[in-house]
């Protein structure tokens, strides 16, 4: 069987926000492990969001082709027992005997009506355009020319250019694997039907309490799980969620601010873990749609007015680092000659001048409310840009939104500027660099002496929430993925990111280190700054 490409692009759709909510406990049942964090997750379908709440639930129920290590950014199995790749062709030998939560056998036929509900528009089962997630396309849809299965367990993959990141791309949370017979039978009701070959499998989506509930899999082909049933709780406060955790009413925790850290710190019975994160937090300008943005100095500006070192020591306590490039400082390609930009209004001032805007302007800032591990006080956060940038006279009007409709929003191009990040889905550098910058558009979509690129593109990629279109640094992140030898990627993204920083899409604001706050009664937790969390390994004392 051999299966075409035919590639789309679609709109974001995610979970929404959180409040205060029901601990979900069940009268201190040991089985049960209760995971506490600032946002639900409104859809339990991978292909239908680009949510980390998604994914946190979505990693415990679906299984992808290769997995990462626990805590590390090496590949090993997943449902494939054997991978390669060389030059444009992967071969994936899978494992037998794997079951679907419905019964079913895992089979590479199942692998290919995923991939096309995914990026195919002429599969009768394709999920439409207005309801697959931009990862479609940069995660497998702009790689895979066709697919080839031979039998019930090997497929040849063929790209459509040697594409360097490949098989971490198939490690990705949206590359996990549905199952052919529950895609034919729900459609795009996958999200109160999930069915996976995960080590859980799903209970109840509750909604109306923010809760998601799902229960150990007997059949699961992996290690464990070594509970009974999981419980993600929706407690939208940082600190609410510490005392939660202090009080026995949650086992893990994350989502963590400066305070709600040191309470961690600070408690019996609970420890505070953490580990060096691969992410960025970040502002993004909406180059084409405000005008004064489409000057770099007046970008430049901007970054040089908001107080970077403040936000990051005073509102998020030394929890984080200064950025100065989209790649983290972890990440192959980081450019370690690049410093973040210097807090220093009178040059901001200056360059507002040079480009005609020293009496100033005004745009509006959005933001998402609940916390997020690359910014866990948005609110706080915002306030303090735009006292920042009123010293240098921008009038800044904060415009919080819980954390779905925010999302979409942004990706609808809605917004003059927006508070973002991103935490890394497969380590490369092409996940930040290409995923976040590039606008993934035809180049007659593209205009001549112009650095940006409409939302309304053919193909347009709403992750990259700048819509700039930068075309030398379009072309090294092309040529890098292009490139297998380690050393040769280095010199082309550490050339790429000294572009981003002088042309200033994003204020680069920080890097965050991965914080969880663990009950002593948990065995097994593995903090991981790529997917995960673990919870399979998970048993409770």
């Amino acid at each position: 069987m051999t299966v075409g490409l035919a590639g789309c692009s679609g709109n974001d759709s995610n979970g929404s926000d959180g409040s205060d909510g029901a601990d979900g406990s069940d009268g201190g049942d040991s089985s049960l492990l209760r995971y506490g964090r600032g946002s639900h997750s409104a859809t339990l379908d991978f292909q239908n969001s680009t949510s980390g709440e998604v994914a946190k639930v979505t990693e415990q129920i679906y299984d992808t082709l290769v997995n990462f290590e626990p805590g590390e950014s090496t590949l090993t199995d997943g449902l494939a027992s054997d991978y390669t790749l060389e030059g444009e062709t992967a071969s994936l030998t899978l494992k037998e005997g794997v079951t679907f939560h419905n019964g079913e056998e895992f089979t590479a036929q199942d692998f290919v009506a995923t991939y096309r509900r995914f990026v195919d528009s002429e599969y009768e089962n394709y999920a439409g355009d207005d309801y697959v997630s931009a990862y479609g396309p940069f995660t497998l849809g702009s790689w895979i020319d066709e697919i080839q299965v031979d039998g019930d367990y090997e497929l040849t993959i063929q790209l459509t250019q040697t594409y360097a990141p490949f098989l971490r791309n198939l490690a990705m949370f949206a590359a996990a694997v549905h199952s052919e017979a529950a895609i034919e039978e729900y459609g795009t009701d996958l999200s109160e039907n999930a069915v996976g070959t995960g080590a859980f499998e799903l209970d109840t989506l509750d909604d109306s309490n923010e809760q998601v509930r799902l229960t150990a899999y007997d059949d699961y082909w992996g290690d464990g799980p070594e509970v009974d049933e999981v419980v993600f709780v929706t407690v939208g406060e940082n600190s609410t969620r510490a005392q939660s955790l202090a009080s026995g009413e949650l086992d893990i925790i994350d989502g963590l601010g400066a305070q709600s850290s040191q309470q961690v710190e600070g408690t019996d019975g609970v420890e505070l873990v953490r580990t060096e994160g691969i992410n960025i937090g970040y502002m993004a300008f909406n180059i084409a749609e405000v005008e004064e943005f489409q000057d770099r100095r007046v970008r430049q500006a901007v970054s040089h007015a908001i107080n970077t070192e403040a936000i990051v020591n005073q509102i998020y306590s030394g929890f984080a680092t200064e950025a100065s490039q989209p790649l983290p400082p972890n990440v192959m390609g980081h450019n370690d000659d690049l410093d973040p930009y210097a807090y220093d209004p009178e040059q901001a001032q200056t360059l507002l001048e040079e480009a005609g805007y020293g009496d100033g302007f005004s745009f509006e800032l959005a933001t998402f409310q609940n916390p997020r591990g690359y910014n866990p006080s948005p609110i706080q956060t915002a306030e303090t840009v735009a006292s920042n940038l009123s010293e240098v006279g921008i009038e800044v009007e904060i415009n919080q939104q819980s954390f779905a409709p925010f999302l979409e929003y942004t990706a609808q191009g809605r917004h003059d500027a927006c508070f973002l990040g991103w935490y890394t889905d497969n380590a490369d550098p092409d996940n930040f660099a290409y995923v976040l910058l590039h606008p993934q558009v035809e180049d007659s979509e593209l205009t001549d002496g112009q650095d940006w690129v409409s939302f309304d593109a053919e193909g347009y990629n709403t992750s990259n929430r700048s819509a700039w279109a930068n075309s030398e640094y379009m072309s090294l992140v092309e040529e890098s993925q292009q490139t297998t030898t380690e050393s040769d990627r280095v010199e082309l993204y550490n050339e790429a990111m000294e572009i981003a920083h002088d042309e200033a899409p994003w204020v680069y604001l920080d890097y965050a280190e991965e914080l969880r706050g663990v009950a002593d009664r948990v065995s097994g937790f593995q903090i991981a700054a790529i997917s995960g969390p673990y919870l399979n390994l998970v048993s409770l004392e």
